[in-house]
């Protein structure tokens, strides 16, 4: 071959297109050290030869399901931060950069793919698929999660009222916003501030 799992894992990893791309090794170097190098270099799973069907199936679902789960917690969740998401070095440099391109841009309400692609000098189509790929939510989809987390995150502030935080994070209507929001959360604008104030007041009892 002209390249070992190792080096193609390490390869796919320092790509931007590939490195979100869950990687299992199987392999029949059985050593501690191996298993570690395979690790550091960014393999999701570590499978040593000979192996079953059933063990690699089972370890295939286990990614998916735990990738699943840290994706409902971030959408489902105002004030967990987008890098949760992040399975590697590069993809949570990428997240990041991301975040903080939407936060700058977060009173812009038609930021959309193609605007966000543009700032960061990236093609509409890899943008599309990184953010899907790694998130499972379109660009615009995500870009509306950001801006309700943003909101939740103002209003925790205390000092805007709901109208007030819809416009800063780029919702032109107020009823808009608090249909986004409660669809997000569970809750309306209004009724999160609440639970965070009760909140606040039985943790300083």
């Amino acid at each position: 071959p002209v390249m070992d799992g190792f080096e193609l894992c390490k390869t796919m990893k320092k790509n931007f297109e590939y490195s979100h791309i869950p990687i299992i090794l199987l392999t029949a170097k059985n050593s501690i050290q191996a298993k570690v190098e395979g690790l550091e270099l960014g393999a999701d799973a570590y499978i040593e030869k000979p192996f079953s069907k059933e063990h690699l199936l089972a370890q295939i679902a286990s990614l998916i399901n735990n990738r699943a789960m840290i994706r409902d917690y971030f959408a489902s969740s105002p004030l967990v931060h987008i890098k949760t998401m992040a399975h590697t070095k590069a993809d949570e440099h990428f997240l990041e950069t991301l975040n903080e391109t939407i936060d700058k841009n977060m009173d812009d309400a038609e930021l959309d793919v193609e605007k966000l692609a543009k700032i960061l000098n990236i093609t509409r189509i890899t943008l599309y698929r990184k953010i899907k790929a790694i998130t499972n939510l379109t660009p615009v989809e995500l870009i509306t999660v950001t801006r309700l987390k943003k909101a939740a995150t103002y209003l925790l502030q205390g000092h805007y009222k709901v109208f007030e935080v819809a416009d800063m994070v780029g919702f032109r209507s107020q009823s808009n916003f608090a249909r986004s929001f409660h669809k997000q959360f569970g809750m309306s604008p209004t009724d999160y501030l609440q639970m965070k104030q009760v909140e606040a007041r039985k943790s300083a009892i």
